[in-house]
């Protein structure tokens, strides 16, 4: 019987609740899953520890779980997804840990004081991303220019094919709309 077959015939009777089937399909595609898990994050211990969850997940939704044809591809779609929260967690972490203070301030934060810092960091980045999709395409290639790039208003005219005062105003504009978006 090929691999396939063998796997949604266990993966149906899991469905129903067989022990003995999660283990023959644990032990089946186990390892698979973790080589697979090692190419997407290049960490063989946290690859190893998002296939248990991933399997864990799974004996506790047994029957809630659908009918699925492909179950690697199936599992691995679930692995991959699980590893970029993972990872995801991860860099918030070592993003505020960064952003807490070069000088060590983060050492004698709380650990609820990091939370909300954790939190207000992506409210922050939250609210910025919905106001600059308020501007316009053009809006936001000029604010790229003038505060991302550094340019002059005379350099982003001469870039963007517009006069200086244009330039000037279309920025000027952006601005006004970020400060209301982000008063709000």
């Amino acid at each position: 019987m090929d691999n396939k077959l063998a796997h949604h015939l266990l993966w149906e009777r899991l469905r129903s609740g067989d022990k003995d089937a999660f283990f023959d399909l644990y032990k089946a595609l186990y390892y698979p899953l973790v080589n697979f898990g090692i190419r997407v994050c290049a960490d063989a211990d946290m690859a190893g520890e998002a296939t248990d969850m991933v399997f864990t997940t799974i004996w506790e939704k047994h029957a809630s779980l659908s009918r699925v044809d492909n179950i690697e591809a199936y599992l691995r779609t679930f692995l991959k997804r699980k590893l970029l929260r993972i990872m995801e967690r991860k860099r918030k972490i070592n993003d505020a840990l960064f952003n807490a203070g070069e000088d060590g301030d983060w050492m004698e934060m709380s650990y609820e004081e990091f939370i909300v810092k954790v939190q207000t960091d992506e409210l922050i980045k939250h609210q910025l991303k919905n106001a600059l999709a308020k501007l316009t395409f053009r809006q936001k290639q000029l604010i790229h220019l003038k505060f991302f790039d550094g340019l002059s208003y005379e350099d982003i005219a001469t870039q963007s094919n517009q006069t200086v005062k244009t330039a000037y105003n279309t920025i000027y504009d952006a601005l006004k709309i970020l400060r209301k978006e982000l008063k709000a």
